[in-house]
């Protein structure tokens, strides 16, 4: 597929099969996202994949509660059949041990957290994840970006994460039940162009 038909045919996916995700695609989709740039080639970002009821059982018993499905059943049942939920991670730690280096000392970046305008770590995840929403159209599956709104903590203690990790965000993955319930932000009027690309200045 072009790129640019994957990115005109890429959107969120909320309601999918059961069926599994072939092995061979899952990795390629990872080598994908892991092949992102990532600044001064810190690799400060991992991801976590779960897969299968058990697993991925997980991530929803974490983000969610009773009281939220009995809320949201709907979303919620077609969400969850999905086979794959890959957890996008960052350290910011990382980045500025990275920016502390000899290398890197000149952008003053290394002394700590404060320093940083713009976390790389937080844009980095998400060439990541872009690149795994791009890759799930390719392969014929859908695909769904989740926030980390709920349940961090929880779900890093249920699956080892080292302190200096951050859950970026969540992407649910698996074939599409065909049935998607559309979202209401696609109401939104659509801005023009000359809105949002300002040539030559804002």
């Amino acid at each position: 597929m072009e790129l640019h038909e994957a990115l005109r045919r890429r959107a969120m996916c909320r309601r999918f099969t059961g069926d599994p995700v072939d092995a061979t695609v899952l990795d390629r989709i990872l080598s994908g996202a892991l092949s992102c740039p990532t600044a001064g080639n810190t690799q400060g970002t991992s991801w976590v994949v779960l897969e299968g009821d058990v697993q991925t059982a997980t991530y929803w018993d974490a983000t969610t509660d009773d009281e939220w499905r009995a809320r949201n059943p709907d979303w919620f049942r077609g969400l969850a059949r999905a086979p794959v939920v890959m957890l996008a991670y960052a350290s910011a730690a990382a980045y500025v041990a990275r920016y502390a280096e000899p290398d890197k000392a000149d952008s003053e970046l290394g002394t700590g957290r404060e320093a940083w305008p713009i976390p790389y770590w937080y844009g980095d995840a998400a060439f990541g994840v872009m690149a795994v929403l791009l890759q799930a159209v390719d392969a014929g599956l859908g695909a769904c970006v989740l926030g980390n709104f709920r349940g961090e903590e929880e779900l890093a203690e249920a699956l080892g994460v080292p302190g200096q990790w951050r859950l970026f965000c969540s992407v649910v993955l698996g074939r599409p039940e065909g049935r998607a319930r559309r979202s209401r932000s696609l109401d939104r009027p659509e801005l023009a162009i000359t809105d949002r690309v300002h040539r030559g200045g804002w």
